[in-house]
């Protein structure tokens, strides 16, 4: 992950290293200068990264659509409704 330091340079750090990460180790980073100074906010982003087709481990066959309408769609029919017994 890219973490941005307190002088505006980013680093990247595993998650075991930003999790160990004190105070000290910051200003210890920021002296040295050490990080990039970063312009697009996209840089390591998915969205810069081309995408593959999507593939999918089952087909779906007309025949699979037609089988889930005779599937039961309503399954609250059989409750009845008290309200039309009652008296007030």
């Amino acid at each position: 992950m890219y973490y941005q330091l307190p002088n505006g340079k980013t680093i990247y750090l595993t998650i075991e290293e930003y999790l160990n990460l004190t105070d000290a180790d910051i200003q210890y980073l920021v002296s040295l200068n050490v990080g990039e100074s970063v312009l697009n906010p996209f840089k390591g982003s998915v969205v810069n990264k081309s995408g593959k087709d999507k593939t999918y481990d089952f087909t779906f066959t007309d025949e699979d659509e037609d089988s889930h309408e005779s599937d039961n769609m309503y399954p609250f029919d059989d409750i009845v409704d008290l309200s039309d017994n009652l008296d007030i």
